[in-house]
């Protein structure tokens, strides 16, 4: 039997995270997804990476060691600057992680990715918006600083608590498919660069990364609209797809879609972006109740990510880098457990194709 693009295959045991799809639950390390969006993003990382809370010595060690990872090597930088304009953000990246060099899997090199990635995004934009790029601000928390090395002011705290929550709530989803290619990396024994390297090469497509600049779409038509719910009820009818609702696992509501409508509930103020996401949200789940009866189709991380990140005033191509530089966390994270107890990744594939006689024509192709 083929379990095409090895669906429902178990293939590894993890202690990482635990997804219950029907339930609607996201578990780190034991610890349910609703609880450790309240921690702050440097204490949920060392959760991923050492399995337990941090006390308040690990917690200060952890900050020096993400603070002082954000330092530019002068070669990546000038990489930065000079790959061509036309290039995306996420092949910049891309080429930008693999010029870090070829370091062994450690917490030490996981902790200097997780800081060092969000500094290229910064790097790479401000020298697109012909802008300098800000100095670093040491004392400032992991989200707080990406935002202010991003457009080179102090955020407000909605901005950063937002920006924070959707960091680690999407900073590791299990066995997806950016995970799974950076374990596959690892498990040949090659560097943690090389491996995140794939996972973001992965992060690139746009089946897997992109969804929040699909959302906004979505969003910016709602804004234009005179009839929010004409404009999605003709939507449906046309079996076009909502960006933003359902998702392959959560066969109820995304647990992470839940926290950060919490945030927004407590935060929106009079953020207009944030206030139609809500409008929008509660008129498409109405409809889709009424004209697809017996389908649970809820918004997924991405509808508010969306929100978020148009409210910071963010632009779509900076969706899917910000998404990557949550994501390092829980893929270090990964490789760091591929190898503790390493088994190289080698699936079979079935051979579909002519089976070749002698005399060198094709014969019937052979039944499995």
């Amino acid at each position: 039997m083929i379990h095409y693009g090895l669906k429902g295959v178990t293939a590894a045991e993890t202690r990482i995270s635990f997804i219950d799809g029907a339930e609607g639950k996201l578990i780190y390390r034991g610890y349910d997804i609703s609880e450790v969006s309240q921690r702050t993003f440097e204490e949920a990382a060392y959760l991923l990476w050492y399995g337990e809370w941090p006390d308040a010595e690990q917690l200060l060690m952890l900050k020096g060691k993400l603070q002082k990872g954000r330092e530019l090597p002068g070669h990546v930088a000038s990489l930065l600057k000079s790959l061509p304009r036309e290039m995306d953000l996420m092949s910049v990246l891309r080429t930008a992680v693999s010029a870090l060099g070829s370091g062994p899997p450690s917490i030490e090199e996981a902790i200097r990715l997780t800081a060092v990635v969000p500094v290229m995004i910064a790097c790479r934009k401000a020298w697109m918006d012909n802008r300098v790029l800000p100095d670093s601000v040491n004392h400032l928390d992991h989200a707080e600083h990406f935002l202010y090395m991003l457009f080179g002011s102090m955020p407000t705290e909605t901005q950063r608590r937002a920006l924070e929550t959707y960091m680690i709530l999407t900073m590791e989803h299990g066995m997806n498919a950016s995970a799974f290619s950076a374990r596959v990396t690892a498990s040949t024994l090659s560097d943690i660069h090389s491996a995140v390297t794939s996972a973001i090469s992965t992060m690139k497509g746009p089946l897997h990364g992109g969804a929040p600049s699909e959302v906004l779409s979505f969003l910016a038509e709602a804004a234009e609209s005179s009839d929010i719910e004409e404009l999605i009820r003709q939507k449906v009818c046309r079996g076009e797809r909502l960006m933003g609702f359902g998702h392959r696992v959560y066969k109820t509501r995304d647990p992470r879609a839940e926290a950060l409508k919490a945030v927004l509930l407590s935060e929106a103020g009079d953020d207009d972006w944030m206030k139609l996401s809500l409008k929008v949200e509660e008129a498409s789940v109405n409809i889709l109740s009424e004209l697809k009866p017996g389908r649970a189709l809820y918004t997924n991380v991405e509808f508010y990510a969306a929100a978020i990140m148009k409210s910071m005033n963010m632009k779509a191509d900076l969706f899917t880098p910000v998404f990557t530089a949550a994501r390092i966390t829980g893929w270090t994270a990964h490789i760091l457990e591929q190898e503790g107890n390493n088994i190289l990744f080698r699936p079979d594939a079935q051979y579909v194709g002519p089976w070749r006689v002698p005399n060198g024509h094709s014969s019937q192709e052979k039944k499995s």
